[in-house]
């Protein structure tokens, strides 16, 4: 429950971070905040988005949720629109879609969500998908949903075949498939070659950069949006760094933290259409917001962010 208490709480710590990204405050005044194109459509998005696994679904379990309430605030308020989730993410789904009515932004959010019953032998049941797919219409309130990906490339022929049926009947407006396995690469890049699909999600970080040798390229190539998970390797990355300050010549391309940093490595990439971190924090999501300000490291910078981190001791 939002009480009083709680909600000044949460508001004042957004205030205190948002006088902390005077540069995000002027960019989203005179509309320059970085954002990229669909591919298939031409249609803009915000470089940077909410993804809703790891603590934001931790939370999201709980009977107290006025942080994540915070969280998309936040997001919508500062530019930002892009939000992925998935049935598989415990009440993630179900909470932010109701979060996202009660700040009356349905129509702002760019929702993206995922499909994926099938059960051990790899096989999905259609009616089983179809009644997953009408849960995730009835979270969020919205038709047409924005994106639905089949999770993981489970049982394509049967859930990418669902999916296409409703993009056709205009009730999903854009349609793909995600892997965050690199052992599954080829499998994805063969859907990627074969079906006529808009998106595809998958991990990509500063170390680990597997994805960026054959998955970016051929997105591109294909003309295929790429929603990127994972940006942090989960938490591994700020493992790395701690305790240590992000480097001066950081700064001229505007990363003022270790998670803008972290993002703008991936962003640079002219692969990648947005980036989806998962946060439960609504500070952490203005710092996150704050990578669609300013430059974009060139290739040259890239190569020393990735050596920098390189030279860290692994966790």
């Amino acid at each position: 429950m939002l009480t009083r208490r709680k909600y000044l709480k949460y508001t004042a710590l957004a205030g205190t971070a948002l006088a902390l990204q005077p540069n995000l405050l002027r960019a989203l005044a005179n509309g320059e905040v970085i954002t990229r194109s669909i591919p298939s459509s031409g249609e803009k998005l915000p470089i940077v988005g909410l993804g809703s696994s790891a603590t934001f679904s931790s939370v999201a379990r709980g009977e107290d949720t006025t942080a994540l309430h915070e969280v998309m605030r936040v997001l919508f308020d500062n530019g930002g629109s892009v939000f992925d989730t998935a049935p598989s993410y415990g009440a993630s789904e179900k909470v932010a879609g109701g979060i996202v009515q009660k700040l009356d932004r349905t129509e702002k959010v760019f929702w993206a969500t995922k499909l994926n019953v099938a059960g051990r032998g790899g096989s999905a049941d259609p009616q089983k998908a179809r009644r997953q797919i009408e849960n995730s219409f009835r979270h969020i309130g919205k038709d047409p949903i924005d994106l639905i990906q089949v999770h993981n490339l489970a049982d394509i022929p049967t859930q990418l075949g669902l999916l296409k049926e409703l993009k056709a009947e205009g009730r999903v407006r854009y349609i793909g498939v995600t892997s965050t396995r690199a052992s599954r690469y080829p499998d994805l890049a063969q859907v990627m070659r074969s079906e006529p699909i808009d998106f595809i999600g998958v991990d990509y970080a500063v170390d680990n950069l597997e994805s960026s040798r054959t998955i970016l390229p051929l997105a591109q190539d294909r003309g295929i949006a790429v929603l990127v998970y994972a940006p942090f390797g989960r938490s591994r990355l700020f493992r790395r760094v701690s305790g240590l300050a992000v480097p001066e010549w950081a700064r001229e391309f505007g990363a003022n933290s270790w998670a803008q940093f972290f993002i703008k490595f991936i962003a640079a990439h002219p692969a990648v259409t947005a980036v989806t971190p998962s946060t439960s924090k609504p500070k952490n999501m203005l710092d996150n917001l704050g990578a669609m300000v300013g430059e974009l490291p060139d290739q040259v910078t890239r190569k020393r962010m990735a050596a920098l981190i390189e030279s860290l001791p692994s966790v």
